[in-house]
């Protein structure tokens, strides 16, 4: 589920089935989004590395998980962007459902060391 929220054709109508009602979200930029402005955002195709690199699943309680993993996409003009991300899930009567999401941007260390 965690993956298809990066797919940039999901349908809105899926979305609004995988984020709850008070899904908020702390950005990499540091904006923080609401479930309205995630649903109402047009999304941009990204050039993203699937399967989603250092993806971990840890489970907090029988209906709450954790889920971390590190996002790697380049935009069209090259700028490639890392961000460390960690999603709250928790199982509801309808399903999982996304409760919160965070990215918090990284470097990648330079290859003679620095």
């Amino acid at each position: 589920m965690e993956q298809e929220l990066w797919d940039s054709d999901i349908d809105n109508e899926r979305l609004q089935e995988l984020l709850a009602e008070d899904f908020f979200e702390f950005g990499r930029s540091g904006r923080v989004w609401y479930r309205k402005d995630t649903i109402t955002t047009v999304r941009q195709k990204k050039d993203i590395i699937f399967p989603l690199p250092e993806f971990h699943i840890r489970l907090l309680d029988e209906n709450i998980t954790q889920v971390t993993y590190d996002s790697a996409f380049t935009y069209d003009d090259g700028v490639v962007e890392h961000t460390h991300r960690s999603s709250i899930w928790s199982r509801t009567t309808n399903g999982w459902e996304l409760r919160f999401h965070q990215g918090t941007p990284f470097s990648l260390p330079l290859e003679n060391g620095e």
